[in-house]
């Protein structure tokens, strides 16, 4: 008995001992496995990292903090096999963990213009493999944001495009920007093919949308919404062009602030509390020159053979900072100048953190320099320019240095040097005289020396000027220049607004001018604004074309170059997209004299008050008839009479 006793408890110690010792080697290999990992995504050697470990324990146990919450959320699966075999945790941990179907991606790119401004876009990106237009409903949300996906699901968005923006972009002073935006408000969507009510969905979307970002898109209507034929196509994968489904319109008197930018940041999968994001700060960004954010979704292809899709949300914002700012008197700037912030670590959800300085018109550091410096460069084409790049990657623990802390510094040597004038620029005002009628005028810029390309123009007008068509004219060098294609939609009273789209060849080197003239219409009383006199806003013309690349405008032909690549002029990407936004016009309306009827309301209130008052009085009062009080030998003789018992007199 005692031998088969001590056999029992010996079999016992070495099931306890082994299931110990498993539970151990789990707990061991699955950070091991995330170290390798974070290893690979980051070129350092094991030695430097374990360094970096033992000399930055807080940022190791946050990682770890991570990743802990990643393997959390793959425990069932985890689960259920460690029942099935306890002996090979190894394999259980990598099996359960699936690769994710989103990704977040976020970059900074500043660029020293010639103007002795900075300019700085933030592009903040998420790619959710998932399809919201399927009937099973998606309910888990781990990067993409769930109010947007929503939207998506609901309406049945295909691609939907919002800017918020405060400011004209300057592309004489500036150049051209990576993401065009018109003043105030502008929101088009594409709607899917399955839609029955677009306009119903439309003004059912753009409700939701202002409570979102907390704007006054519940004040678009059919009176400022336009279908565009041509001018807007989608910009995400499918090609249903059928412009029933795209609604389009603008917001010019549109004001941008704070209660605009906090929603915009809370989609962000950090917040403003980690990453790129901790730069925006409100007070910074609405006190410059230009600020514009905004909100792309479109379906994207997931690969190079498009197999499947993904959806895209990009969150964009630009702001440009002036040099003449009061306190900034020095040509220098730092991170810490512009956003009163620094950079002190990436988004712990974002697989690539990334800071841009373009350095393409300063390659050798004559005219200003960047500190810290970097030996990682980068060349990509912009804008049909192929631009070079010092990039930051705020992955590596390198960049921050041994304070921890990245403050970018650029401090301009010289203000020599020119800019290369955009090859395609535009312009748009008002001309007459009179509260009757008047003339629009747009004109649109070829700067190249050599080459024409078509534009595509499209022009929404409120219904409220009243466009003579048969006065339009195209002229280009003193000569009639007849569009190709024009689309036009005339307006109804208080229905919807003029769309007028034309397709124009723009001579090389030359101006176009379209003109029309219109006629004002008189409003309703209730129609006018509480600040009429101030004026109607009209929102911003929109030019879309195909540009000739900057590449291929060589027109040096006595440079040392190869003789196969200098017979034709045209190189590879010889041309690219792109957008332009005129000017939002502000016209004066007949206006009535709003100070008469206040004071027709206060003369006759004062009349009515006193004639009514006193015509009330004499029906509503009662009067009684008062005896004259007796006198005062009467009232003595009324009392004594009284103490005698006698009547009184």
């Amino acid at each position: 008995m005692a031998a088969h006793r001590c056999s029992h408890s010996a079999l016992l110690l070495i099931l306890c001992s082994s299931w110990v010792f498993s539970v151990a080697g789990s707990q061991e290999t699955t950070p091991t496995g995330d170290h390798h990992a974070y290893v690979v995504d980051n070129p350092q050697t094991v030695t430097e990292t374990a360094e970096q470990t033992a000399e930055q324990p807080a940022v190791v146990e946050e990682e770890r903090r991570w990743e802990a919450t990643e393997v959390e959320e793959a425990t069932p699966d985890e689960v259920a096999t460690d029942k099935q075999d306890t002996s090979a945790p190894d394999t259980v941990v990598h099996s359960s963990v699936p690769p994710p179907k989103d990704d977040f991606q976020e970059e900074l790119v500043i660029r020293p213009l010639h103007s002795g401004d900075i300019y700085a876009s933030f592009q903040f990106r998420t790619l959710w493999e998932t399809d919201f237009l399927r009937g099973n409903k998606v309910s888990h949300y781990r990067l993409f944001p769930k109010s947007l996906g929503q939207v998506i699901s609901k309406f049945s968005v295909r691609e939907l495009h919002i800017s918020f923006t405060q400011g004209y972009w300057r592309t004489m002073q500036w150049g051209q920007p990576f993401l065009p935006s018109p003043p105030g408000a502008e929101l088009w969507v594409w709607f899917q093919d399955s839609v029955t009510d677009v306009d119903g969905t439309w003004k059912e979307l753009t409700n939701v949308l202002s409570g979102i970002f907390c704007a006054s898109l519940n004040f678009i209507d059919s009176t400022n919404t336009v279908q565009p034929s041509a001018s807007f196509k989608p910009l995400g994968v499918g090609n249903e062009t059928d412009h029933r489904f795209l609604r389009y319109a603008t917001l010019p008197r549109e004001i941008v602030c704070t209660e605009n930018l906090t929603p915009w940041k809370k989609l962000l999968p950090c917040g403003s509390k980690a990453g790129l994001a901790v730069l925006l700060k409100s007070e910074k960004l609405f006190h410059s020159s230009f600020h514009s954010q905004a909100v792309h979704i479109r379906p994207v292809c997931k690969d190079w053979q498009c197999t499947t899709t993904s959806w895209e949300l990009r969150q964009t914002l630009n702001v440009v900072f002036d040099l003449h700012t009061p306190g900034q008197g020095k040509r220098e700037w730092s991170l810490f100048k512009m956003f009163s912030r620094t950079l002190t670590e990436a988004c712990p959800l974002a697989s690539s953190s990334k800071i841009y300085i373009d350095i393409t018109d300063d390659p050798q550091g004559e005219q200003f320099e960047v500190s810290p410096a970097t030996h990682l460069l980068s060349q990509a084409m912009v804008l049909g320019d192929r631009r070079t790049f010092s990039v930051y990657d705020l992955t590596q623990q390198i960049t921050f240095g041994t304070v921890r802390s990245l403050n970018l510094l650029i401090r301009w040597k010289s203000s020599e040097g020119d800019m290369l004038r955009p090859l395609l620029h535009a312009e748009r005002y008002v001309a007459g005289y009179g509260l009757q009628t008047g003339e629009i005028h747009t004109l649109m810029y070829n700067n190249h020396p050599y080459r024409s390309f078509p534009v595509l123009l499209l022009e929404s007008v409120p219904w409220y000027l009243r466009l003579y068509i048969h006065t339009l004219t195209v002229t280009s060098k003193g000569k009639d220049n007849k569009p190709s294609y024009i689309h036009y939609e005339p307006s109804k009273d208080r229905l919807r607004p003029h769309l007028l789209e034309m397709l124009v060849q723009l001579p090389p080197n030359s101006v176009t001018e379209v003109t029309v003239q219109f006629e004002r219409a008189l409003l309703k009383w209730t129609e006018y604004t509480p600040d009429p006199n101030h004026g109607f806003y009209v929102g911003s013309s929109v030019i879309s074309s195909l540009v000739p690349s900057i590449v291929a405008m060589n027109t040096n032909s006595t440079r040392e170059q190869p003789l196969f690549s200098s017979f034709f002029p045209c190189k590879e990407e010889s041309s690219y997209f792109m957008r332009v936004y005129t000017e939002p016009l502000l016209v004066n309306l007949p206006t009535p004299d709003f100070s008469m009827p206040y004071n027709v309301i206060c003369l006759t209130c004062t009349v009515v008050a006193v004639g009514y008052g006193s015509l009330y009085n004499l029906l509503t009062r009662s009067f009684q008839i008062e005896e004259p009080s007796p006198g005062l030998a009467k009232r003595i003789a009324n009392i004594i009479r009284k103490m005698r018992g006698v009547p009184p007199l």
